[in-house]
């Protein structure tokens, strides 16, 4: 299909297709069950409910706003191995493109289970599995082709043709990760992942007879956090993904700095930034407090789409509930943070 421009200024910005991103979130150590299967049922709690919400190129006719929503957990704990975890989880996910021109949603369902490597669970290997069913729905009334455009404006007729006014596609997607975690004294942590998306390549198309496979997208995901001082830590991360030709490498880190000098219940304070390559600088601040943990991001873009977006790239909010148990002998899980 041709290119689908929105607006007159994203055909000369951004050149948006008719294709709806996949989550691409700065904060992507906080969106986990869109990072890596794997990472399901892999938090020391009961349960875990996490949500994002990001705006990414506002100045431009709102390009994309994403929205997801999840949950997941442990179970069948006392029928496995002490230090293994064996997780399910839940997914929302939303996306609209182009001012609401394109609308992506799906829901998820993914499982994992942990393997603990050693006898005190300080390492883990982990294997997920998710699948997806995704609806997208686009508004043609909203929409100009780049072959409407005349010396005088998009005032030409397109050559495209849809069977009505709002055409949708849906089909179901399949995705898988392995994850690999571990400590050397139960207080730091390192971990190592890999996830591929749209394992079977569902097609997509607005159009009769006319569809392409939709790629598959592998990530590489690697973290760590260092223990500094009494109570504060250091924390790192890095993220690649490829999709096609498109590719995404982001890296950073944060230090947490403990206000309340607990070690069970601690209350931290993060500053640190990430930078996605050849795109934006991405300043992070986070409160964690009790079983909150709250982030915020703001990408300040500095490629070639600076003049476009204002250097506005993006702002982002994340917040993950982890209910804690209750019983002061539940077995601990040495986890990834970031």
């Amino acid at each position: 299909m041709k290119k689908l421009i929105c607006t007159l200024s994203i055909c000369l910005s951004l050149g948006l297709c008719a294709v709806a991103q996949d989550p691409n979130f700065s904060q992507f150590f906080a969106s986990p069950l869109t990072l890596n299967p794997a990472l399901t049922g892999k938090f020391d709690g009961v349960y875990r409910v996490a949500g994002n919400y990001r705006n990414q190129w506002p100045t431009i006719n709102n390009a994309f706003r994403t929205y997801t929503a999840s949950f997941d957990m442990g179970i069948l704990k006392n029928s496995i191995p002490e230090f293994d975890q064996f997780g399910i989880g839940f997914l929302g996910f939303a996306d609209d493109a182009g001012n609401g021109v394109l609308k992506n949603n799906a829901f998820a369902m993914s499982l994992a289970y942990h393997k603990a490597l050693d006898e005190d669970g300080f390492h883990q290997l982990g294997i997920g599995f998710q699948g997806a069913y995704v609806g997208k729905r686009l508004d043609v009334t909203k929409v100009t082709f780049e072959d409407q455009l005349t010396p005088s404006g998009f005032t030409g007729a397109t050559s495209e043709v849809f069977p009505g006014q709002k055409v949708s596609v849906s089909y179901f997607d399949m995705n898988a990760g392995i994850l690999y975690n571990g400590s050397t004294n139960g207080y730091n942590n390192f971990y190592v992942g890999a996830s591929m998306y749209h394992i079977n390549r569902p097609k997509e198309s607005f159009q009769d007879k006319q569809y392409f496979n939709l790629s598959t997208r592998l990530t590489l995901q690697a973290g760590g956090k260092v223990r500094v001082g009494a109570n504060n830590y250091v924390h790192m991360s890095a993220n690649y993904s490829r999709q096609a030709n498109a590719t995404n490498t982001t890296v950073g880190g944060a230090y947490a700095l403990n206000v309340n000098d607990s070690e069970d219940n601690p209350t931290n304070i993060y500053i640190g930034s990430w930078y996605r390559f050849g795109d934006a600088i991405i300043p992070y601040v986070g409160l964690e407090f009790g079983e909150f943990h709250i982030g915020a991001t703001y990408d300040v873009n500095i490629s070639s789409l600076k003049p476009g977006s204002n250097m506005r790239g993006g702002a982002e909010i994340s917040l993950i509930y982890i209910k804690k148990p209750t019983d002061p002998n539940a077995k601990k899980l040495n986890c990834p943070k970031f």
